[in-house]
Formats: C-alpha cells, sequence, structure tokens
C-alpha cells in the first residue's frame, strides 16, 4: 500500500503544546499573554475573559480558563 511521505514526516512531529498564561492586555478579540518564564505571546478567542486570568492556550488560540492558583512546575532538559 502505497503512503503519503509528507503525512508519515508530520506524524513524527511533535503536537502543539498546551500552556499556561496571564492575560494582561485585550483588544477586540486578541489577547497579549504571558507565560509563567516571562515570554510574551499573542492569542485569539478572548470571549468573555479579563486582564489578570489564567488560561490554557495552544497554537495561537485560548482554550479556556485555568484554575485559580494552579501549582507551576518547571522542567528543565
Amino acid at each position: 500500500m502505497a503512503r503519503n511521505l509528507y503525512s508519515a514526516f508530520l506524524e513524527l512531529l511533535p503536537a502543539k503544546p498546551l500552556q499556561i498564561a496571564t492575560v494582561t492586555a485585550i483588544d477586540g478579540d486578541i489577547a497579549q499573554l504571558v507565560l509563567p518564564g516571562g515570554g510574551v505571546l499573542t492569542a485569539r478567542g478572548v470571549g468573555q475573559r479579563a486582564i489578570g486570568v489564567e488560561v490554557f492556550v495552544r497554537d495561537g488560540v485560548i482554550e479556556s480558563d485555568a484554575p485559580a492558583g494552579m501549582p507551576l512546575v518547571q522542567v528543565e532538559i
């Protein structure tokens, strides 16, 4: 059976990680987020969220609110 080599290559790549971030600014449906390590990113899908709320974000899209007071665990590789 023939297999698409590009699809096989894509299967080798890791999935987009789910990250936790804090909303620092909102402009329409776009939010500026700060990651726990200090990185800044922009994501869409703000909805009814407010500044200061922690959210789960993956691939530039806010997926949901994160539980308040969630402990932070950092792993160095």
